[in-house]
């Protein structure tokens, strides 16, 4: 407030000085018009040798003068001196109009004056018609307006600090109970909305926002407080087997098992492991860019690498009729695919397919089909959350933690693609389709 009200006082001051020196310029141009009409009129009459005497005016702070080229008098008006010149002759340049301004003292006067020059009679015999003014009605005037000025622009000034005060002061309140709203939503951690001002203005979209921003944030931190207690969930379950594993055999001593506690310990570390990096990789994925487009793949060939990785179960692969290439990481491709085979295997009663082919001219489509059970139709989004499981007292060493379908999401975003659910043709089962970005150009024409 006080930076505006400086600001605003030094425009006012500012302004009213330009209005001062504009009203001064006008109205000494309006005395000279005034002064040259009437010294033009009286150079006509000295023309044609026809001055009267005394010359004729109107106006008492009026005076005329005819001088000749010696200085002297010719004519003058009735209150005009007759002897001694208004200006003196050095400063009256003969052949020009000039406006000069004197002393009133000199012609009887109050004031300063102003005084015009005119070239006026004949070449043989050259006069000047000199015309003065007073200048009084300027200066009163100036004084006037200075004074109306330095009067109103105070009151002026404290008016608008008011009005200004009361704006801002109008203006800020929602912002403070925003500030407080703030305070109290960091008093109770986090929780809470900002009150919302009724005006559609900046400051309604500002809350509005923040208040997404914080429902972001608390769904956030509700999912992450989540994920750390499914992922402590999780691995409490392979500790607690190895812990009874070593407890059962430390009570049996001599007639412990150890080749059967030694696998059984070896299966829950691969498990604890699995899910170890399960969740480290998901951890890098949701803190990486969202794309990283490394080089191209061609999918035929990504298809026969992971079905020849299934040893236990052959896994049908229906080559494409041309070599498809799409772009991405080959090693995320290769995971995502093994998820997907890896839990297609687990659930298939005889077969699993994968299968690729175009899908327009942006993508390529990518297909994994069992003739297991499949899963509902209701659940085919919530099945690519975290730690989710469709049977929760399935077991946990056959239908895993949880995180493959959460993970093949998030490769599949990073490559630019989509994946979704949906059944077999013909059924039962399951197909799962990847969408991947196609590859304009072959980059293999040979």
């Amino acid at each position: 407030m006080a930076i505006g009200v400086l600001g605003v006082s030094v425009g006012l001051a500012v302004g009213g000085l330009v209005l001062l020196a504009v009203l001064t310029w006008a109205l000494h141009r309006n005395v000279d018009t005034e002064a040259l009409r009437t010294a033009d009129a009286v150079a006509l009459l000295a023309a044609e040798d026809a001055l009267p005497d005394p010359l004729p005016v109107a106006g008492g702070q009026v005076r005329v003068q005819v001088v000749d080229a010696q200085g002297r008098v010719r004519a003058a008006s009735i209150d005009a001196d007759r002897l001694v010149p208004m200006v003196r002759p050095e400063r009256v340049d003969r052949d020009a109009r000039q406006g000069i301004t004197v002393a009133g003292e000199r012609m009887g006067l109050v004031g300063p004056v102003r005084v015009v020059a005119v070239p006026a009679g004949t070449d043989g015999d050259p006069l000047t018609v000199l015309v003065a003014r007073s200048l009084v009605d300027v200066r009163q005037s100036t004084h006037v307006v200075r004074t109306i000025l330095l009067v109103s622009f105070p009151l002026l000034v404290a008016v608008l600090a008011v009005v200004a005060w009361r704006v801002v002061g109008a203006t800020l309140r929602p912002v403070e109970a925003l500030r407080r709203g703030a305070e109290e939503i960091t008093g109770r951690n986090g929780t809470g909305r900002l009150p919302v001002p009724a005006s559609q203005d900046e400051i309604h979209r500002l809350a509005v926002t923040l208040n997404d921003m914080l429902d972001r944030l608390r769904a956030g931190r509700d999912r992450q407080r989540a994920f750390v207690a499914d992922a402590a969930h999780e691995l409490r379950s392979p500790l607690a087997n190895i812990r009874t594993e070593l407890e059962v055999a430390q009570r049996l001593g001599e007639r412990t098992d150890w080749p059967a506690v030694s696998a059984n310990l070896l299966a829950d570390t691969e498990r604890l492991g699995r899910l170890v990096d399960d969740l480290l990789l998901l951890a890098r994925l949701d803190e990486a860019p969202p794309a990283r487009a490394t080089g191209p793949v061609e999918l035929g060939a990504l298809l026969a690498e992971v079905a020849g990785r299934q040893p236990a179960r052959p896994v049908e692969v229906v080559p494409p009729p041309e070599p498809l290439w799409t772009v991405g990481d080959p090693d995320e491709l290769r995971r995502v695919l093994t998820n997907l085979v890896d839990n297609a295997v687990r659930h298939a009663r005889t077969r699993v397919v994968l299968a690729a082919a175009p899908d327009g001219s942006a993508y390529h489509r990518v297909t994994v089909t069992d003739d297991g059970p499949g899963i509902p139709a209701a659940d085919r989004e919530r099945v690519f959350g975290r730690f989710t499981r469709l049977d929760p007292a399935r077991d946990r060493d056959a239908g895993g933690a949880g995180l493959g379908l959460a993970i093949v999401r998030e490769l599949v975003r990073r490559a630019g693609g989509q994946v979704d659910l949906g059944d077999a043709d013909p059924p039962p089962g399951l197909r799962v389709r990847l969408l991947l970005p196609a590859l304009t150009e072959d980059p293999d024409p040979t």
